[in-house]
């Protein structure tokens, strides 16, 4: 998926499995480091993430500009 793929879903905030493959990284190591990230209080990433129960989900709008996506970019 690409960061105009992304920018076109219709929530506000992407889920482990659509942001992992730009990361390089697999879907559960996101959830693993987001969880660690909440218990530690620190941030491996460079944009922000929220852990709801058992879910982890990324803001969509941080995500994009953390990766330097620019609206109306193809």
């Amino acid at each position: 998926m690409t960061l105009s793929q992304l920018a076109e879903i219709p929530r506000e905030y992407l889920i482990p499995t659509e942001v992992a493959p730009l990361l390089g990284v697999d879907p559960y190591s996101i959830s693993v480091m987001v969880r660690e990230d909440k218990r530690t209080g620190r941030s491996s990433f460079p944009f922000p993430t929220m852990r709801i129960g058992t879910r982890t989900k990324i803001p969509k709008r941080p995500f994009l500009a953390a990766m330097g996506y620019k609206e109306g970019e193809r």
